[in-house]
């Protein structure tokens, strides 16, 4: 920048400067310590700032379910680099805005501040990327730099701009001022210590698209969708090919993105305007477009809304199958209760529960009494259906919370949540009668019956005997072995 220009943006004293708030903004959004409550507290010290982040809170563009009614929840809601972009972008507009000079044109180039910042968060949408409100500030800024020219020679700025029917190319800007207004927006960016991403933005808001670079591409290409929307026409389609060469030359977007873009900005503008207290008119000579981009995009929605509950069918269906799957690995495969692995972690998982509870947790080995013989005279296949079928009457018997595995050819474990010894035994002593009761199974026409041996051994409350499962287990175990050795047939505890 000439330095000549430097001279008169730094003696000029309408230049704009930042509001106390925004000055205490700009300092936080370069603390790395700073968080959400240092930020409550100082946007809480203007009211207008308080009330205009709770409306961008409860606005399109972040409403969700539940209405935010305080400044904390906004806060928390929008996080606090959102927070901080939002209330700088606020207080700026609204302190900037009323600044002396030309109102006419001072209303314009707020206008199409606002407008870019609307057209750049939605392109940002559109590329993918997660700086929005970010975005949406350098967007808003972008302009500065002409308000500064505006503000420092006033005369010269709008013998320029013609009413603003056209753009001005930057080299008469430079012949003017000895510099342009993005030159002079960085300038006076700098001064006010803004963040580097933003003063970077404001300097390359007029410069060539570069695809290495989205979130500048989005900026500079934002700039020219305001110009289109903000001119009296645009008959020989000049300023709709500018935006959408930019626009594609940035690969933020391709044939067709400008038309949908527009009819976003059609259908947001007016809320979007009035969170800075601006009126946004639609174009009449954009009419015609927005109306046709808004019937292809009800088009592509409802295209969007079938491929999601196709994707969203296939979805569920492959989470099924992979619940199959995972639970196939978790289950025996012959009696379809869990497995030994399973088993392991399920009864880790109750001992913790039943230990932080002070709940009692009984556990019970059951083996199948002379199961080899059944196999040696009837055959592996009359066995297995002694398995299921006795696995079958266990699950029958217990309750839901209760947990069955195969712990290892006809060994069985039981685990039942919040039984104490005595109704462990109770329910296994039950078992014990339905199976001698019912067969198992029928060879030739004759009914095959079975016994079993279960040894019970209980975690009671408070009790700190069994350090672990494991313990808990072996108990279980040495139960069994007795009842064995008293003649099988019969439910042996742990100690009796």
């Amino acid at each position: 920048m000439h330095p000549d220009l430097e001279s008169s943006l730094l003696h000029c004293r309408n230049l704009p400067s930042p509001p106390a708030v925004a000055l205490q903004i700009i300092e936080l959004a370069q603390d790395p310590d700073a968080d959400l409550a240092t930020a409550a507290r100082v946007i809480a010290m203007d009211p207008a700032l308080s009330a205009r982040l709770l409306r961008v809170a409860n606005s399109p563009l972040y409403a969700g379910r539940r209405r935010v009614e305080t400044l904390a929840q906004a806060t928390t809601m929008l996080g606090l680099n959102a927070t901080l972009s939002l209330a700088l972008g606020f207080s700026l507009a609204r302190g900037l805005r009323s600044t002396s000079g030309a109102a006419a044109e001072q209303e314009r180039l707020w206008k199409r501040s606002v407008l870019s910042a609307l057209a750049a968060r939605l392109l940002g949408e559109h590329a993918g990327l997660e700086r929005l409100e970010d975005l949406m500030l350098a967007g808003l800024l972008q302009d500065i730099g002409a308000l500064a020219l505006l503000q420092a020679r006033p005369d010269a700025w709008l013998a320029l701009q013609d009413g603003g029917r056209m753009p001005v190319p930057l080299e008469r800007e430079r012949e003017v001022f000895g510099g342009d207004h993005a030159e002079a927006g960085a300038w006076l960016a700098q001064r006010w210590q803004l963040p580097t991403y933003l003063c970077e933005a404001i300097a390359a808001s007029e410069g060539d698209p570069d695809p290495s670079n989205t979130f500048h591409a989005c900026v500079i290409a934002s700039g020219a969708v305001a110009t289109l929307w903000l001119a009296d026409g645009d008959a020989d389609g000049t300023l709709r090919t500018a935006a959408e060469a930019r626009i594609q030359a940035g690969g933020v977007g391709g044939p067709g993105t400008l038309d949908s873009l527009l009819a976003q900005m059609a259908s947001a503008s007016q809320n979007f305007g009035e969170l800075f207290d601006m009126r946004i008119v639609q174009p009449a000579h954009l009419h015609a477009i927005i109306e046709q981009a808004r019937e292809l995009l009800v088009l592509r929605n409802l295209r969007e809304i079938q491929e999601t509950a196709r994707a969203r069918r296939e979805a569920d269906a492959s989470r099924e199958r992979i619940r199959d799957l995972t639970e196939q690995t978790r289950r025996d495969p012959l009696t379809g209760v869990y497995n030994r692995m399973q088993l392991e972690e399920a009864l880790e998982h109750e001992f913790a529960a039943a230990t932080a509870a002070g709940h009692p947790l009984s556990i019970a080995f059951v083996d199948l009494d002379g199961f080899k013989l059944i196999n040696d005279r009837h055959g592996h296949l009359v066995g297995d259906q002694v398995l299921r079928q006795f696995a079958q009457t266990l699950q029958r018997m217990l309750r839901a919370t209760d947990l069955v595995a195969r712990y290892g050819g006809e060994e069985f474990l039981v685990v039942l949540a919040d039984s104490s010894e005595a109704a462990a035994t109770q329910v296994l002593q039950r078992i014990l009668e339905e199976t001698a009761r019912a067969p198992m199974a029928v060879v030739d026409g004759h009914p095959l019956y079975v016994t079993f041996s279960a040894g019970v051994a209980t975690r009671e409350a408070g009790d700190s005997q069994f350090a672990n499962p494991r313990a808990l287990l072996q108990a279980a175990d040495q139960a069994l072995y007795l009842a064995k050795r008293r003649g099988r047939n019969q439910v042996g505890q742990h100690g009796h």
